[in-house]
């Protein structure tokens, strides 16, 4: 339990140290949000907020790896290597979008490359947490893996839309992925659950620790009125972590739940752009979905509030299907 929190004051403080210099940073290379119609803000935002957090995973995750029982994760385990590569990669593209807006096919063909090292390095989607499912074919499993990770690294870009939004759910999912790595990774507790046992994704929820730590540090400067944006740095990056524990956990399907407030945001457009082309009509006032409570006349400090509210039931309920099993 030290070692947790040991490495989430780590990651916190020093996301908080560097988010104002990543805001300079922003400034100086022009990476600033405009005003849209559909903000509240009356003046340009910086964004690259995620480089910050970002710098904070990294520092306390160097910090974990001098620890003598998490060495092995950081130096034999090619899972961790794997997705820690890939969370490098989506991070450089978040990178490379805040500052040079970079166009869709370009940042999809980024994300599917960062789902293909993840296969590559061993996290694939091979059996299904319900009734045990099996995907008989590597390709199909490469496939599924590449769709869970793209899908969740765009789902927490949409939810990204609103000061303080999107960075407490990503932090409840990260609790909620810290608890199921660290039980998927004792044989003991596994066992108990029925839970399907992972070897080594126990160390994983070091990580996610990391990343509530980091996230802590960044909520600082991004809670309303948010002085930065985490970005598409910040997004890209969170997403593809979760995704990429989920799936190293063998628990995607709960991801849907516990990240059920990203699913409902990423349907939400899809479900807009797709009836508005067949009928020229919207489905709702505004997509995604948390601008359609804006224009329902909610502010945006409750909007904020009750989703963080829902991201936390969701999370739980997502936890309790752990003994229903």
């Amino acid at each position: 339990m030290r070692t947790y929190l040991l490495v989430m004051v780590i990651a916190a403080a020093v996301t908080f140290i560097t988010t104002p210099i990543a805001r300079q940073l922003a400034r100086y290379t022009h990476a600033i949000t405009p005003v849209r119609e559909r903000d509240v803000h009356t003046t340009p935002v910086p964004r690259l907020g995620g480089l910050a957090m970002l710098t904070g995973l990294a520092v306390s995750l160097l910090v974990a790896s001098r620890i003598p029982f998490l060495t092995p994760v950081f130096s034999e385990t090619r899972e961790a290597a794997g997705l820690l590569v890939a969370a490098v990669g989506v991070t450089a593209l978040g990178v490379a979008d805040d500052l040079w807006d970079l166009d869709w096919w370009a940042k999809l063909g980024g994300q599917v490359l960062a789902g293909l090292v993840l296969a590559w390095s061993g996290v694939l989607l091979v059996t299904f947490p319900i009734a045990g499912l099996t995907i008989g074919s590597t390709r199909l499993s490469v496939i599924a893996t590449v769709f869970v990770v793209v899908t969740t690294v765009n789902a927490v870009n949409f939810v990204d839309g609103l000061d303080g939004l999107a960075i407490v759910p990503v932090m409840v999912a990260a609790a909620a992925f810290g608890i199921i790595a660290y039980l998927a990774g004792n044989a003991v507790f596994a066992d108990y659950l029925q839970i399907h046992f992972t070897p080594g994704t126990g160390e994983l929820s070091v990580v996610l620790g990391a990343l509530i730590g980091a996230g802590l540090g960044f909520l600082w400067f991004n809670a309303p009125p948010a002085a930065i944006f985490m970005g598409d740095t910040g997004s890209l990056a969170l997403g593809g972590l979760i995704g990429s524990v989920a799936v190293a956990t063998k628990h995607e399907i709960v991801l849907a739940i516990i990240g059920g407030l990203f699913v409902v945001e990423i349907m939400s457009v899809i479900i807009q752009v797709a009836w508005f082309k067949l009928t020229g009509k919207r489905v709702f006032l505004m997509a995604p979905i948390h601008h359609h409570f804006e224009k329902l006349g909610w502010t945006e400090s409750q909007v904020v509030i009750r989703f963080w509210i829902i991201a936390v039931v969701l999370a739980l309920i997502g936890l309790s299907t752990l003994k229903l099993r």
